[in-house]
């Protein structure tokens, strides 16, 4: 079943065209990526699928389980079970681990679930439960905690904008792992990201290049326009070296 659909969705921002007509598919259950240079608009398009402020004023549309998201606020899009994981994930001065992990959960049993997730993203709960999630904690800490939440609250569509950033390897082994779990518990999951490692625990991608989709199709094939070459299209700048995945 297609859980999501984006129609012909274009967006400019600053009198400059950021989105140019893209159209995609995403199906319930599966873990899909979206590929791209830098200012190709990937992470525009997470942006305006989950409503975030400024990113509102769209053309197009996004279908829902069928039914549009336009003016839908962010928490209502939350609420219908869509999840946004930040690339720099927020700090909250106050909120401790467990109440921020179980914010979105449905249960009555939070200590237990919040303690059970953290276990699963690689966080011993008797160290991280009664913290705050504040500056005292680290980049990557912060990320495994957003990452537990997400498993916590088991969205319908999780969009993660670049997964692997600022994580260690043991880290970014044990998201994986979460990614897949989400997956098998129905969860559609979208992978923003610049990283072949990233992209290939998807099974299908799309590229996007100066706001539009310029290809799609599996990821051993879309991967390849990023080994020293880049996608036949007429956009004039040349790829940047060290954003080759």
């Amino acid at each position: 079943m297609t859980l999501l659909e984006v129609r012909n969705l274009a967006l400019q921002l600053d009198d400059k065209q950021v989105l140019g007509g893209v159209s995609a598919d995403f199906k319930q259950g599966r873990v899909y990526a979206i590929v791209g240079p830098n200012g190709a608009g990937k992470s525009t398009l997470a942006n305006v699928i989950m409503g975030l402020p400024g990113y509102t004023e769209f053309q197009g549309d996004i279908l829902y389980r069928g039914e549009s998201l336009k003016g839908l606020a962010v928490d209502e899009r939350a609420r219908k079970g869509l999840t946004l994981a930040w690339q720099e994930p927020a700090r909250f001065e106050g909120l401790s681990v467990h109440k921020f992990v179980t914010a979105g959960a449905k249960t009555t049993n939070g200590r237990d679930l919040a303690a059970a997730a953290l276990r699963q993203v690689g966080l011993e709960p008797a160290r991280y439960l009664n913290r705050a999630v504040d500056k005292t904690l680290s980049g990557g800490e912060r990320k495994r905690i957003e990452l537990a939440s997400i498993l916590a609250i088991e969205p319908a569509l999780v969009l993660m904008d670049e997964p692997d950033s600022g994580i260690d390897v043991e880290a970014l082994d044990q998201m994986f792992e979460a990614i897949h779990r989400l997956k098998e518990k129905g969860s559609t999951v979208i992978l923003i990201t610049h990283s072949r490692t990233v992209l290939r625990q998807a099974e299908h991608a799309y590229l996007l290049c100066d706001g539009r989709v310029i290809d799609e199709g599996p990821v051993n094939r879309i991967g390849q326009y990023f080994e020293n070459r880049c996608a036949l299209c007429d956009h004039t700048n040349e790829p940047d070296p060290q954003e080759v995945i």
